[in-house]
């Protein structure tokens, strides 16, 4: 794959960031938190942090819509990275908020890009006609 246009690189770190802030939206609000967005950036941010470590280290930039190893190093490291910096800060990591968070993180962060993958074959396959 050739390097991503910055439109690309910039739409990939969009939806990641939108997706986990809808992540901790959700689980706050099913928790009945309060503060509003700053709650939400309260519960996001291991997790972005997180999720900027899994697209730095393999160096997802390069192909930001592959699922491997772009998709799964983003979502490893929003869980763990995530994970890790609640637990080294006080904030609540237990096995039921574990299981969650792996499940639902895994859906939306692999998902969009599996359905980008599934659009761009058939897209292709369509031009091959």
């Amino acid at each position: 794959m050739n390097s991503p246009t910055k439109t690309v690189l910039t739409a990939a770190i969009v939806l990641d960031v939108a997706l986990i802030l809808l992540f901790a939206g959700i689980g706050r609000d099913a928790h009945h938190r309060e503060q509003g967005f700053l709650g939400v950036f309260v519960t996001a941010w291991p997790f972005l942090a997180g999720a900027a470590a899994g697209w730095l280290v393999p160096r997802v930039w390069r192909s930001p819509l592959r699922l491997w190893p772009a998709g799964v190093s983003v979502w490893l490291g929003a869980l763990a990275g995530g994970m890790l910096l609640r637990a080294l800060t006080g904030q609540t990591v237990v096995l039921a908020f574990i299981i969650v968070a792996t499940l639902f993180l895994a859906l939306v962060l692999l998902g969009w890009r599996a359905v980008w993958l599934l659009v761009a074959r058939l897209r292709s396959k369509r031009e091959a006609l």
